[in-house]
């Protein structure tokens, strides 16, 4: 008898062509579409209406993600978790702005959404096994699953799955893991479907492509305040601080308002003033650090002392970095060659060569045994 697969098809061309390969591989395949935002109304699960009026892209996504089934001869489900995401990720969203924090809501969508609701509401079709079309690889030839890069670096998505726990990834197939973007798209194209020139989604997740200091302002009214230099020299008023992250350039407003040509940066903020502070110069001295506290963190395997490498944001080049434990939730990382812009409230995943070990959240960011001005 074929095993049986549960893959979440978002309607994009990564999950196409996953849900494509696994047929191919013999699988008995049905697929389920995510609906988490409530984009038709333009309200909120509780029926407030928001003051951004543009229509998200998920019904249009459905009806792709329709074609697509339709065209392979699959079962198409399609669920509802709004509340669940309202609840588990986007108040988590809102709430981390409100303490002067640059949330990740992909991580959050993967850990609560993706591969917390999906596994639940998935357990009525008792698969053998779920399918994301992420690009990552899963090792199951252990007795652990181990959470391995995608061969595409530039694609490579270890990051945002960084915090799931070994639970969440028993059972789970990435089809798309070992290929290049490059070849998912032939693909497509060679079994025409219809989403195999269709642009990647971008913007915050599950929400689309919305300008997001408008769409925030439907959840936070922003705070007008001082935005200084680090010696305290006035420069402007800046619009509030959620606005803004640490080493953001534009968006600024200063050029040409100082006798200086350089290019001015985000270098700190303090929320108990409700202070921006800026600077000029993009190697800007603030804007680096040699050592953050990392929290919440979640870990596949035994936990040790030690030298990794680690990624701070998404894309960026392997640091290599040490850690020393805490506590079970609680990491000192340092990283004496200085990394520019560690954001508290962004992802500091570790990895052990090709091996994502696991991840947690950048609380408090230092220099020298200084604690910066970044929350």
């Amino acid at each position: 008898m074929k095993k049986k697969v549960l893959i979440g098809l978002s309607g994009g061309v990564d999950s196409s062509v996953a849900a494509l390969i696994l047929l191919q591989q013999g699988y008995n395949v049905e697929a389920v579409f995510m609906r988490n935002w409530d984009s038709a109304t333009n309200m909120d699960f509780r029926g407030n209406p928001t003051l951004y009026d543009e229509t998200c892209e998920q019904e249009k996504d459905y009806q792709d993600a329709l074609k697509v089934a339709n065209k392979l001869g699959i079962k198409l489900h399609r669920v509802d978790f709004i509340h669940e995401y309202w609840d588990r990720v986007f108040s988590y969203f809102i709430d981390e702005y409100e303490k002067n924090r640059t949330p990740n809501p992909d991580v959050l969508c993967n850990n609560e959404i993706k591969f917390k609701a999906f596994i639940d509401y998935s357990e009525k079709f008792k698969p053998d096994y779920i399918a994301m079309g992420h690009y990552a690889q899963i090792d199951h030839s252990g007795d652990e699953p181990k959470l391995i890069r995608a061969v595409d670096s530039n694609k490579d998505q270890t990051y945002f799955l960084s915090q799931l726990k070994t639970e969440q990834l028993r059972n789970v197939l990435f089809p798309i893991g070992n290929l290049p973007k490059s070849e998912v798209r032939r693909i497509a194209r060679e079994h025409d479907l219809a989403t195999a020139d269709k642009k990647d989604s971008t913007g915050i997740c599950f929400i689309g492509e919305r300008h997001f200091n408008e769409f925030l302002l439907n959840y936070l009214p922003a705070k007008e305040g001082d935005m200084r230099r680090l010696d305290g020299t006035f420069i402007k008023r800046h619009f509030g601080l959620m606005n803004y992250t640490i080493g953001q350039r534009k968006g600024l407003g200063i050029g040409g308002t100082t006798d200086t040509t350089d290019a001015w940066f985000v270098v700190g903020k303090d929320l108990s003033t409700n202070t921006l502070y800026v600077e000029p110069g993009f190697e800007h001295p603030y804007l680096y650090s040699d050592e953050a506290l990392i929290t919440e963190v979640k870990w596949r395997g035994a936990k040790r002392d030690g030298k990794f490498t680690a990624k701070f944001r998404y894309r960026q080049e392997d640091q290599d970095v040490e850690i020393k434990w805490i506590d079970d939730e609680t990491f000192k990382v340092f990283y004496p060659q200085k990394i520019r812009a560690v954001t508290p409230g962004q992802v500091c995943a570790i990895y052990q060569d090709e091996v994502c070990i696991g991840s947690g959240f950048i609380s408090v960011v230092y220099n020298e045994g200084e604690k910066r001005l970044y929350s």
